[in-house]
């Protein structure tokens, strides 16, 4: 029987990023993956989705070409299939990639499904691996609607969505979190008529309240309908088509659509991994973890989905080397979820760190907020994209950042220098102070910690503000 440092099982975001950072570290590793190595998230996923979408970009520049002074274009045609060709390419070179790393440092990668036999042997493809640790990176897998059934072609999760070719005429999203969105605005792009629906008061209801509205208006504006505080009751086809019964307030209507996604979210992956053999504690199907991603058995540890922390997958690649570097005898900090980047790639586009103000006065903070507006702003004006805004949340006290909220055209790009500011614990007085190039969308940020303390440059004063001494940065 082989033995091994580590045997991480699942090979996504998390598993193969803890697979190679052990190994920089000189532990011997094996990697089971039941599929291919990038898991969900780079074969079914983040960048198969993100391929997408930038055809979507390409498709409503093109329809607003006239816009920019380019004539011709009225008889153009837009092949959703060849953008699905183009998302599978990237996917086979981004996960080849991650095989090449996998190989190059040295990880032994078995393909096929594994399971405990105890907590230091792990079985796949029949054969036993001796393990000192083991890392749990199974994921997560759609969650559905009770008696829902998906056929694959009208009734649809994420994972069939990214493969239609041809975009259906009338749409009906479940869910108007991340993955419901997104695909809202790729089929909406191509020319289907969408409707979402969500149980929630607001469009991506873990977000800012305020971007939800705005992105409601938005969508609006393009023809896709928003159903808010509106539950599905049931999901039947005939035929080609799918009639979904929907209740809000009492009252109950059936719409009709030749699509149907189920976008309500993920649960954890755990099944067939047989962890009761090890002894590993669970909750509400997660497995617990501590900060140091230790499971309740010392030598087994878990991230990313499975865990439950927070589903993304940058998050689980953070665990993954906290993990890793714990097994190896260092000593990492612990990670702050709160203080994570959530971004969402429909257009305009959805960035936050941190709390929303309302989570900020929950927690106890006096709390002051900053908001600049996209229609301010010289760089939004000159490439045409002034819809949103970029929102900071501070303490009144100390004026440290607690929150920013960003809403726009590609305004996640600006969320590298959102994390900084969280990580190093910036106040409103630093970012406001710092220069920022001009004309970049990221003096948005510094506009709106200026507008925290009232002293934006480039949008009005709601009112006079006192005198104040000149404050300098040290």
């Amino acid at each position: 029987m082989a033995q091994y440092d580590i045997g991480i099982i699942g090979g996504g975001p998390g598993g193969y990023v803890a697979a190679i950072r052990a190994a920089q570290l000189g532990l011997r590793v094996v990697l089971f993956e039941k599929d291919r190595v990038g898991g969900r998230c780079l074969n079914w996923g983040c960048i198969p989705s993100k391929a997408l979408l930038r055809n979507a970009d390409v498709v409503n520049l093109v329809r607003d070409a006239a816009k920019w002074g380019i004539g011709g274009v009225d008889d153009a045609t837009f092949d959703l299939g060849i953008a699905v060709d183009r998302s599978r390419k990237v996917v086979e070179q981004l996960v080849g990639g991650v095989e090449s790393l996998l190989k190059g440092a040295g990880v032994t990668v078995v393909t096929g499904e594994a399971s405990f036999i105890a907590g230091d042997r792990i079985r796949a493809n029949g054969e036993e691996y001796g393990v000192t640790n083991a890392i749990i990176a199974t994921g997560a897998t759609t969650r559905m609607l009770p008696g829902v059934v998906v056929d694959g072609t009208v009734v649809l999760t994420s994972h069939e969505a990214l493969l239609v070719r041809t975009p259906p005429a009338r749409a009906i999203v479940i869910g108007a979190g991340p993955v419901g969105v997104e695909f809202a605005h790729t089929w909406a792009s191509y020319g289907s008529r969408v409707t979402i629906v969500e149980m929630m008061d607001t469009l991506i209801p873990l977000e800012d309240p305020d971007m939800g509205l705005l992105l409601q208006r938005s969508f609006q504006g393009r023809g896709i309908d928003s159903m808010l505080k509106t539950k599905v009751e049931s999901v039947s086809v005939e035929g080609s088509t799918a009639a979904v019964a929907v209740s809000k307030d009492g009252a109950t209507q059936m719409l009709s659509a030749d699509a149907v996604l189920i976008a309500i979210g993920f649960k954890p992956h755990t099944e067939g991994l047989n962890v009761e053999a090890a002894g590993v504690a669970m909750e509400r199907g997660f497995v617990t973890i501590d900060d140091a991603m230790r499971t309740n058995i010392p030598n087994i540890y878990a991230i990313g989905d499975v865990t439950g922390k927070l589903m993304l997958a940058h998050v689980a690649m953070q665990q993954a080397v906290i993990a890793a570097e714990r097994i190896a005898g260092k000593t990492p900090p612990a990670l702050d979820y709160v203080q994570m980047p959530h971004a969402i790639f429909c257009q305009p586009q959805i960035a936050s760190i941190g709390l929303m103000d309302s989570q900020a006065r929950a927690a106890g903070y006096a709390v002051k907020v900053g908001r600049f507006p996209f229609s301010a702003l010289g760089k939004a004006i000159a490439v045409g994209q002034t819809e949103g805004f970029a929102k900071i949340v501070a303490d009144e006290k100390t004026g440290q950042v607690l929150g920013v909220h960003l809403i726009g055209h590609d305004v996640n790009e600006l969320l590298g220098e959102a994390s900084l500011a969280a990580l190093l614990e910036a106040t409103t007085v630093e970012l406001g102070f710092a220069v920022h190039a001009h004309p970049t969308l990221a003096e948005a940020l510094k506009e709106a910690a200026l507008a925290a303390d009232g002293e934006a440059i480039h949008i009005a004063r709601r009112r006079p503000a006192p005198p104040t001494e000149v404050r300098r940065c040290t």
